[in-house]
This record gives structure tokens, sequence and C-alpha cells, in this order.
């Protein structure tokens, strides 16, 4: 039997906790600095760029291929876009879900947006979808009951393999 007074470690969590911090303290947006940046896709791991908007792999996920598909402008709402450019977000979620499902094999998805703060949104004022492939018994006793996400790919790894499956 499983003795749950034992410590479950999830080191990436400080790491995106002092993520949150930074942001705030440097008064930027890691959206609107990929964007301006696209000389450092690599290693902001964008998967993809069009006029409007970009697709990058999430650097702390709920699972293995989450993605965030968000606005190349800092806006935080559906009604300061443009029909075309809310067109071009929803294009790239239909492609990065077609995607997902030729690179990690998904059985299904969770896509959606957290609008404001106390919706659950990180970064409230930069509009971005998030795209969580699933699988057939996928939640288990370590998000349930720890509060820890077994991740079983490195983002390296899985970022050159989304790359290949373009």
């Amino acid at each position: 039997m499983a003795d749950f007074n034992t410590n479950l470690w999830a080191p990436w969590r400080m790491e995106y906790i002092r993520s949150l911090e930074d942001e705030l303290d440097d008064d930027g947006c890691f959206l609107c600095r990929y964007w301006e940046q696209p000389e450092r896709d690599r290693e902001n791991r964008v998967v993809r760029r069009t006029s409007t908007a970009l697709v990058v792999m999430n650097r702390f996920p709920y699972t293995t291929g989450h993605l965030l598909i968000a606005q190349g402008k800092h806006e935080g709402d559906f009604g300061d876009l443009t029909d075309d450019e809310l067109g071009e977000l929803n294009q790239l979620i239909r492609d990065s879900v077609a995607l997902l499902r030729r690179t990690v094999e998904a059985q299904g998805f969770n896509v959606g947006y957290n609008l404001g703060k106390c919706a659950g949104a990180g970064l409230p004022d930069h509009l971005h979808a998030h795209v969580v492939p699933r699988w057939l018994g996928d939640t288990n006793v370590m998000s349930v009951v720890g509060d820890c996400r077994v991740i079983p790919e490195s983002l390296d790894a899985l970022y050159a393999e989304l790359l290949k499956n373009l």
C-alpha cells in the first residue's frame, strides 16, 4: 500500500513560480518576447509562426505535447481581435491538433482559453489557447493525489519531433 505521507518532489514547480516573478519584474510578456525574437525560435521552442500568431511549446506542460497558440499582438480579449486574426488562431489550433496526432499519437485533446486571472489565466493580458493532448488512462494517482505531473519526454526531444512532423 502506498504511503501518501511521503514527499513527492516536483522541482519544475519552483522554476515556474520564479518565472512568474521574473515576468512581473521585467514588466514584460514572454509571448511578446517570443514574437519579437524570431531568431530565437529554437531556444523558445516556437514550433510555427504565421503573419499574426505563433505556436509554442508550454515550458511547464500539463502533459507531453502541451502547446500554446498565441496572437502576436499583446491583447487579452477576443473583442480585441479582427475576424481574420481570430480565424488564424482557430486554424492554428486545428493544425496543432493534427500535428500532435501525428507526433505523439494523442487519442483526444483538451482545447481552451483561460480568460482573466480569476479563470486561471497566468498571462491574462495576452490571449492564448491551450492544446493539451490526452490518452486513455493518462490520469493517474500522481496528478490526483500528489499534485505532481509525470512528463515522459524532454521538451527538446519533443520539439525536434514536432518540427519533423510539420
